[in-house]
C-alpha cells in the first residue's frame, strides 16, 4: 500500500514525541501490506474501526488516533487526521 501523508505523521510526531515510534510502525506495516479488503486490514491491525468512509487506527496502546481513507484496490491510504485520544473524542474529524 502506499501511504499519503508520512508528512502528517513526522509533524504530530514531533508535536507528541512518544507517538513517533507507533507511528513509523503503522507506516511501515501499511506499506508493507497488500490488503484487499476491511477484513484483511483488521487481520494485521486489529483495532482497526471502519466509521462511516474512514478507518480509525488506535496507536500508541490508544493514547493517539489515525483517521485515513483507503482505496483498496487502488493500494491507497491517505491520511486525514492525526489525533490525540481526546481530541478524537470532540469529533470534529468527522
Amino acid at each position: 500500500m502506499k501511504l499519503i501523508s508520512n508528512k502528517a505523521l513526522r509533524e504530530f510526531a514531533a508535536l507528541y514525541p512518544d507517538a513517533g515510534t507507533p507511528l513509523q510502525d503503522f507506516r511501515r506495516l501499511i506499506e508493507a501490506g497488500s490488503y484487499a479488503s476491511f477484513a484483511q486490514l483488521k487481520a494485521t491491525f486489529a483495532s482497526v474501526d471502519k466509521v462511516g468512509d474512514r478507518y480509525v487506527f488506535n496507536i500508541g496502546g490508544n493514547k493517539y488516533r489515525l483517521v485515513c481513507t483507503i482505496a483498496f484496490q487502488a493500494g491507497l491510504v491517505w491520511v486525514k487526521a492525526v489525533l490525540t485520544h481526546s481530541e478524537y473524542d470532540k469529533g470534529a474529524w468527522k
